[in-house]
């Protein structure tokens, strides 16, 4: 029975592993190509003429850079953290726990989908580093890992995210001076993240994907793609001479560690100051602020956490470069009213019943295009809740359906695996044919779940 499940999903997942290898092109080209599909939708779908859509797309160019800069230094500063000594013992610690294919793939779904449920930035982040933690821990032990499904396996973790902690749509509709209160009031977390029904469907798929992936591990061993552990040799040799060779001033300071443990106690003092007035919530730039000052208290001196960011800096680059042209797709879809459009063209074929379902279709589908669930909704929010009001359907439903849409098409959108990839070190076409697969077996999930929860 093990073997024909194995045999099944290997299967299964070896077509959408060839289409992804032959046909999908770099994330970058595919956002060149989302950009120019994007553009014409516009312009057939919508009243704007070519020039209106065309400077909709320019000023949308900088309209993530803030955004950018954050993901940058969440990156930069968790890499760096994960590489000071007492943090490499303990990923490496982690990653020689497992003892077969199975428990390494099933530990990596399992821990990046916990993350993510606590903070979507920090189940990227984790799941990268993890993945070639526990490759590295298996190569030590002579398990052969494909490390392409391996890394897919952390990335499938995040198709959850927006069921957790950081929920960009449930956190809004909770703010007492959120955009949409006079339509639809506070909607506290109790009836959203906390809701029993999101629960249980959290777990549901955690579980399920935590099975899914072990299942999909080569059963050929020419298949196997193992890590290159020399690619990822990290170590903070470097540092541990370097107080014999202090000849300077300069270098007395760069080297005290009493600078760099102050620098670290000011900053998690803040955090601290925050939580204490504000509660306990996260941000990008708390994330952000919590591992650099982690960073900097685990680090032997100051010119040694500068030493770890440098080598950490090369991770940013895709980001720096794709991440502009995502901010000019979502300015032709807000400011030409594509988003609108297409968000009516699903809402108008609903009924009751199934408006929860069709907000959980048109969240996958605008995320393809607004890979921000913040940003997404935003603009399809608004779209949603009118037609929930005229059908008298629940808001939370259309918070949950959104939410679900937008974590689920994140399965086959290259924008989240930026990040990822970039840590694990691999090519977004080396893991997407796997996620395809949990992409189709989250979609049952997901719109199952929605076509039960009817109106609320």
């Amino acid at each position: 029975m093990s073997s024909n499940k194995l045999r099944f999903f290997n299967n299964l997942s070896k077509p959408f592993v060839k289409i992804v290898e032959n046909f999908y092109p770099d994330a970058f080209i595919f956002v060149i190509i989302l950009s120019v599909l994007t553009f014409l939708l516009a312009i057939v779908n919508t009243d704007s003429t070519v020039i209106e859509t065309f400077e909709a797309w320019g000023t949308g160019l900088p309209k993530l850079f803030t955004f950018t800069a954050q993901i940058c230094i969440i990156m930069i500063t968790a890499h760096a953290l994960a590489h000071t000594g007492p943090v490499e013992k303990i990923l490496s610690k982690l990653g020689s726990y497992p003892a077969s294919q199975i428990q390494a793939y099933a530990l990596v779904t399992l821990i990046s989908g916990l993350a993510s449920l606590f903070a979507w930035s920090f189940g990227l982040i984790v799941g990268g580093i993890v993945s070639k933690f526990v490759a590295i821990g298996c190569a030590k032990k002579r398990i052969r890992i494909h490390y392409p499904l391996l890394v897919a396996s952390a990335y499938s973790g995040y198709v959850i995210w927006h069921m957790g902690y950081s929920s960009s749509a449930a956190l809004f509709v909770s703010s007492a001076d959120h955009s949409l209160i006079n339509e639809i009031g506070i909607i506290p977390v109790t009836d959203t993240i906390f809701n029993t029904f999101n629960i249980t469907i959290a777990i549901v798929t955690l579980i399920t994907i935590t099975i899914i992936n072990p299942l999909m591990r080569p059963n050929n061993d020419s298949e196997i793609n193992e890590i290159d552990s020399n690619v990822f040799r990290f170590t903070n040799n470097d540092n541990s001479n370097i107080n014999q060779n202090i000849r300077s001033p300069a270098q007395l300071i760069e080297n005290n560690r009493f600078i760099s443990f102050f620098l670290a106690i000011s900053l998690l003092l803040f955090i601290g100051l925050i939580f204490y007035k504000k509660g306990f919530s996260l941000d990008l730039n708390i994330v952000s602020w919590s591992f650099l000052g982690i960073g900097l208290l685990l680090s032997n001196s100051p010119i040694h956490y500068v030493k770890l960011v440098n080598k950490a800096s090369i991770t940013v680059g895709p980001i720096i470069l794709q991440y502009p042209f995502y901010a000019g797709i979502m300015g032709i879809m807000a400011d030409t009213g594509l988003i609108n459009v297409l968000a009516e063209k699903i809402s108008n074929i609903a009924t009751a019943e199934t408006l929860g379902f069709y907000s959980f279709l048109s969240g996958g589908l605008v995320n393809m295009f607004i890979p921000s669930g913040g940003g997404q909704w935003a603009v399809q929010g608004p779209v949603m809740i009118e037609a929930a009001r005229n059908l008298s359907v629940e808001p939370y439903v259309i918070v949950l359906g959104v939410a679900y849409g937008d974590q689920w098409t994140n399965m086959i959108q290259p924008f989240w695996t930026i990040p990822l990839l970039a840590i694990a070190g691999l090519h977004m076409r080396q893991i997407m044919g796997y996620t395809f697969v949990i992409f189709l077996v989250t979609g049952v999930l997901y719109g199952g779940a929605m076509i039960y929860l009817g109106s609320g």
